[in-house]
């Protein structure tokens, strides 16, 4: 039996067991059996050589953003009309065959814009090219569902279950347990507040179905038993989700405002051009970028070329801003001024871990490199070598 029928073996025993006190833990060792198949069902195969072919595209820009949805809903024709690049759209379904990279130049920033081919029901499980398409996304700091208007609100959920399968978790964040393994001591199982989906009973079988027998378990929110596993299997990717509803322009006015009022969702027309600034304003504000422009010492402040940061790429305080500069740069730092929304005052002194925000001012003030043994005459020592052998000796004259 393959692992694509044991899973579904799994599933079904899932379905056909009544929710109930007496039935977590049962249900519980399930969906760790079940994460244990599909993190198996992702890896590639015993023997293979090399990763197999992929489309993956060198990153550019400040962030990356990749288009997803199922095929002919739009996807190539909003990035043609976002970036300029072209993509072949077409009136049948896979028009677009391979990764489409393009650029969009947005408020002194590159953000890279990637059309991916259309994936179908079973992606998780590689069909129709879907492991390639995942993987890519995985990669993305922020993804677009590309919906159609016109069809039923069902592609929607189908999409959120293959990427929740692969484990993607849209516009979720990483639960707050501690997890660590050890060499020995038992298992360790503690919770700063009162659990009502897990216990210690439940927390122990599920470990025992990875086969770890000594660890240190601390719940510091009131995580679910998925929460868990996901934390046990530490390769979750927790990323934003805007849902992009295309061809508003053959719906109705009552079903646009519908669309429009469900959380993280945005409603668009690539055939009429409505509200593609929106959908800009909106992707802006959801990858969090931090704009920030240098001052030299005694000079204007540079508006041409920010420095980009965000909390996703690493952070967005003084010493993420040094680093971005240059890494060796952060030991030689005395202080730091900053003009913007995030100082006091016109200029304040900083230090590294002030929070920066969007469009601040920085001028970074070096410490100054003393000189030993005092100056000019009054030297303690000479800077020339000890030993007269180690001399340089002066060339002969020429006669």
């Amino acid at each position: 039996m393959g692992i694509v029928e044991r899973i579904k073996e799994i599933e079904f025993e899932m379905a056909r067991t009544q929710k109930n006190k007496a039935t977590e833990y049962h249900l519980g060792q399930l969906k760790a059996k079940i994460a244990k198949l599909r993190t198996q069902l992702l890896e590639p195969p015993k023997g293979a050589s090399g990763g197999g072919e992929g489309f993956e595209v060198s990153k550019y820009g400040h962030g990356r953003v990749a288009l997803i949805g199922f095929p002919s809903v739009g996807k190539s024709t909003l990035l043609t009309m976002l970036t300029g690049t072209h993509s072949e759209a077409a009136s049948y379904e896979f028009t677009t065959l391979t990764c489409i990279p393009g650029i969009i130049h947005y408020n002194d920033t590159k953000i890279q814009l990637l059309d991916l081919p259309g994936i179908i029901e079973g992606a998780s499980e590689g069909k129709g090219r879907g492991r390639q398409v995942i993987a890519v996304a995985k990669s993305s700091d922020l993804v677009l569902m590309v919906l159609d208007a016109s069809k039923s609100e069902g592609h929607r959920q189908i999409l959120t279950k293959e990427l929740e399968a692969v484990g993607l978790r849209l516009n979720k964040t990483p639960p707050q347990i501690y997890f660590k393994k050890k060499k020995t001591g038992g298992i360790s199982f503690n919770s700063t507040l009162p659990l009502t989906h897990v216990d210690e009973k439940l927390c122990y079988q599920i470990l025992h179905e990875y086969k770890i027998h000594n660890a240190e378990v601390l719940f510091r929110e009131d995580a679910t038993v998925d929460d868990l596993i996901d934390v046990i299997e530490g390769n979750r990717k927790y990323i934003k989700c805007v849902y992009v509803y295309n061809k508003i322009d053959v719906i109705g006015i009552d079903d646009v405002d519908r669309l429009a009022r469900q959380p993280n969702s945005i409603v668009i027309s690539c055939n009429l051009k409505l509200n593609l600034d929106r959908l800009l304003a909106r992707m802006w504000e959801e990858m969090g970028l931090v704009r920030i422009y240098t001052k030299p010492q005694g000079q204007q402040p540079d508006f041409t070329d920010p420095c980009v940061l965000s909390a996703g790429r690493g952070g967005c305080t003084v010493e993420d801003f040094c680093n971005y500069l240059h890494r060796s740069l952060v030991k030689e730092v005395k202080y730091v001024l900053v003009w913007g929304t995030s100082a006091r005052h016109y200029p304040q002194h900083c230090g590294l871990s002030h929070v920066l925000n969007d469009e601040d001012v920085v001028q970074v003030v070096k410490k100054k490199e003393k000189e030993d043994g005092g100056r000019g005459r009054f030297k303690s020592h000479t800077t020339g070598p000890a030993r007269i052998s180690d001399r340089e000796k002066k060339a002969p004259l020429k006669t």
